[in-house]
């Protein structure tokens, strides 16, 4: 799933570097559209991991989101989101910007989390990446644990 949007000035601080909340909605809507595609329910953010900006991203600028499903628990759904920017005034391949993983948790009609559909494996790729997703479920899984502790 990808969507993209070339910057507007009234995305950007007054030096023309976009504000990095606004990378993070295209982000999140990426995130919400794969989660929504997957759970085919309502979803909500739940989290976010490991987001670092790379490269500038600069008014006019074609900046590309590309989201994939890596991991599917009982009712969340973790989503590798990788922003490509491309310079539209050269001749140039896009280059990533930055990456982040989102948790989104399905809902149901009463806005309660519910199970979601679980994800069918089938590249060593994806394998990978599951295998990685589960890593970071159960991590955030534990630190949740002790914050309930204190």
């Amino acid at each position: 799933m990808s969507i993209g949007n070339m910057m507007q000035p009234d995305q950007a601080n007054v030096n023309g570097g976009v504000h990095g909340g606004e990378i993070m909605k295209m982000m999140d809507t990426c995130a919400g559209i794969v989660a929504r595609r997957h759970s085919r329910m309502s979803t909500v953010t739940a989290r976010v991991d490991e987001l670092e900006f790379l490269l500038p991203i600069r008014v006019g600028n074609l900046v590309t989101c590309h989201g994939q499903l890596t991991y599917v628990g009982k009712q969340s759904m973790d989503i590798l989101v990788t922003v490509m920017v491309e310079d539209l005034k050269k001749s140039e391949p896009s280059r990533m910007a930055l990456t982040a993983y989102f948790t989104m948790v399905a809902l149901d009609e009463n806005g309660l989390p519910t199970e979601v559909p679980r994800l069918i494996i089938e590249t060593e790729e994806e394998q990978r990446l599951y295998d990685e997703g589960e890593s970071r479920y159960k991590a955030h899984k534990e630190k949740r644990k002790n914050w309930t502790k204190d």
